[in-house]
């Protein structure tokens, strides 16, 4: 799971195992360790309809509704966004780069644009 922040906006990218991890156990974490303190940014289902997120205790949690989630694994849906509530929320997955880049990508989720550059 990658988490981007920038300004007001948030952004959750997920791989392929993310998404199956967090239908098996309804939960994602992850921290970023900065000796002293810890930023852990998770990822939970809940019974909603739309994208919200909450930071307490140095933890971002942004809630998924169930239904987002079923969309996300039955469709080609790349992701979901709350734009009405600062922050501007966004949930998708992460595909492959186009380019070369360095960090291992084989969970990514194929890139569709790949298949139009030929």
């Amino acid at each position: 799971m990658k988490l981007r922040i920038k300004s007001n906006s948030i952004r959750y990218r997920l791989t392929q195992s993310d998404v199956a991890a967090l239908v098996k156990n309804r939960q994602l974490e992850d921290s970023v360790d900065f000796g002293v303190n810890k930023l852990l940014y998770t990822l939970q289902i809940v019974d909603d309809y739309q994208l919200s997120a909450t930071f307490n205790n140095n933890t971002i949690t942004l809630f998924i509704p169930a239904g987002m989630l079923t969309e996300l694994v039955e469709t080609d849906k790349v992701g979901f966004e709350n734009i009405r509530h600062l922050p501007h929320l966004l949930v998708e997955k992460d595909f492959t780069c186009l380019d070369n880049v360095a960090e291992d990508q084989s969970d990514n989720y194929p890139n569709p644009s790949a298949t139009k550059i030929l």
